[in-house]
């Protein structure tokens, strides 16, 4: 629910990784609380929508859980074009998906959205016992690559709510208050009328 007075920020969220780092697995868990042993693979992509409310602002996702086939991937600019937010998965038990995730980053970085609050995550964290990728390997790409880096369990919830929340804070950091556009529509007015005159 919405708090009165609070401001009210859409943002478009994107998931990208390689198929079978648990995205789908990872927007279940946060949305309806739920998780599948066997989750099927997405087409394309799939659409959910949450909203989180925090003292500064109420946070309204709209949440873009892309398909891993490599097949897909000539479609991923279009999911996250114009994206407030991206999560980047990968599966700590498998280098090849971090090494992929990697790449996504810097797919991210290229397209150019200097205020995309951007999240690594390493899920499966309960696979441990089958860890090929480090914490603080991760860890030290994401702080060089100006994001950060959570580790997540779809299958035990671990971290899920943590990592939503974490982006909608940042989210609220970077998207101040604005002004009513009344003041805004009688500046325009006073600057026309100023204008008009000179020469």
């Amino acid at each position: 629910m919405a708090r009165p007075g609070n401001k009210i920020i859409q943002a478009k969220l994107v998931l990208l990784g390689d198929m079978g780092t648990g995205k789908t697995s990872l927007v279940l868990r946060f949305i309806k609380g739920q998780f599948y042993d066997h989750q099927e693979p997405t087409i394309g992509a799939a659409f959910f929508t949450q909203i989180l409310s925090l003292t500064e602002a109420t946070v309204k996702f709209d949440i873009w859980d892309t398909a891993g086939q490599e097949r897909y991937h000539s479609l991923a600019p279009m999911y996250y074009r114009g994206a407030a937010a991206a999560i980047v998965v990968y599966d700590i038990s498998s280098m090849d998906t971090f090494i992929r995730a990697k790449k996504w980053v810097q797919e991210l970085q290229r397209q150019g959205n200097q205020n995309l609050v951007m999240a690594l995550v390493g899920n499966k964290s309960d696979l441990r016992s089958h860890r090929e990728v480090e914490a603080e390997e991760a860890e030290q790409f994401a702080q060089e690559s100006g994001m950060f880096h959570k580790e997540t369990s779809a299958k035990t919830a671990q971290n899920i709510n943590d990592l939503f929340y974490d982006i909608a804070k940042r989210l609220a950091r970077i998207n101040p208050p604005r002004s009513s556009g009344i003041t805004l529509n009688h500046e325009t007015q006073d600057k026309r009328k100023r204008f008009c005159c000179l020469g």
